[in-house]
């Protein structure tokens, strides 16, 4: 059972390394708490044997575990209020009529990557609101393409398009014909129906090598559909936090930021804003998800924050709740 100073312990020194990136050490704590240094030890040795502590090496000084830091968000944390000065800043992107919502939203994100050094990210569910304006392919070489999709919303995507074999330039020109003509105007969700029951019927009476060709645009498209809107702001950001200084570290969490299976974890179902510390996040045991759904205008998304598990919880949260009201006024 923890006591009161163990929590009031435990508390500092969760805010105090979240400051300063150093083992907090008994001597330090020692005329806050008006304790012995003896006592302090005592009480951290306990915190340590429950595994809200954990020692890095060899020195006295204790850091958070990742139980350490969630009985902290839990029970511990308190809000802390988000400056008039900030409050403006993000007030005034949403207050712009002129910008779109979805930019408005990263924009705003831009902001507390800016203040915090976090990592941001909004998953928007691009399908929903987004028709087909225009296909468009590039040929890199005689058996491999680059489709790119541009949505009425100006969303662009590319995809990779690689062949079994050679393909004859004029049935690609065909082939993005076609799909032009009968698909412009189309809902993403509604493409792979549109292209099973509409297009392929016809693409085999204008393309010589048709199954080959259709299946290869039906997985691109498809794919193209199904996928979310992903924005990051301030990936590098985690190269300025200390405990990311290996070149192994890095490379690992710049991977998964650009890989979308990893990503989609990201993706939230709660309204509330939720914490996931370390290995709750499903995304990387050294990194901590803050993160919320917003409902708004017919669509939802996510937006969170990413950040080490050395996070500043308690701003962290206070903004994304913030950002997350101004996101659902919005008329």
């Amino acid at each position: 059972m923890i006591g009161s100073r163990q929590k009031d312990l435990l508390k500092c020194i969760v805010e105090e390394y979240v400051k300063t990136a150093r083992p907090v050490g008994s001597k330090s704590l020692c005329k806050k708490f008006k304790c012995s240094s003896a006592t302090i030890r005592n009480d951290m040795m306990s915190l340590e044997e429950m595994g809200y502590l954990e020692k890095t090496h060899i020195s006295s000084g204790r850091v958070p575990s990742e139980a350490g830091y969630r009985y902290y968000v839990d029970n511990l944390m308190e809000p802390k209020k988000i400056s008039g000065e900030d409050m403006l800043k993000i007030q005034t992107i949403f207050s712009n009529k002129s910008l779109a919502l979805d930019d408005a939203i990263t924009k705003s994100l831009e902001i507390v990557s800016d203040m915090t050094n976090y990592t941001s990210v909004v998953l928007g569910s691009k399908s929903k609101d987004n028709n087909l304006q225009k296909v468009e392919v590039i040929p890199i070489s005689n058996t491999s393409i680059v489709a790119i999709v541009v949505t009425d919303k100006g969303h662009v995507e590319s995809k990779n398009i690689s062949f079994e074999k050679e393909i004859d330039s004029t049935e690609l020109t065909k082939t993005t014909e076609l799909l032009n003509k009968m698909l412009i105007g189309i809902p993403l969700d509604d493409i792979p129906s549109k292209l099973e029951f509409d297009i392929k019927p016809i693409i085999r009476n204008y393309v010589k090598n048709y199954e080959m060709v259709y299946n290869a645009f039906y997985d691109a498209l498809s794919n193209f559909a199904s996928g979310k809107d992903v924005r990051f702001t301030g990936k590098t950001n985690i190269l300025k936090q200390p405990e990311f200084s290996a070149v192994d570290d890095v490379k690992n969490i710049i991977s998964k930021f650009e890989s979308k299976d990893v990503v989609s974890k990201i993706e939230e179902s709660a309204d509330e804003v939720k914490v996931y510390i370390g290995s709750e996040s499903e995304f990387d045991d050294n990194l901590t998800v803050v993160k919320t759904k917003y409902h708004t205008k017919g669509k939802d998304g996510t937006i969170a924050i990413i950040g080490p598990k050395r996070m500043e919880y308690d701003r962290v949260v206070n903004m994304l709740e913030y950002i997350k009201e101004n996101i659902e006024s919005r008329e």
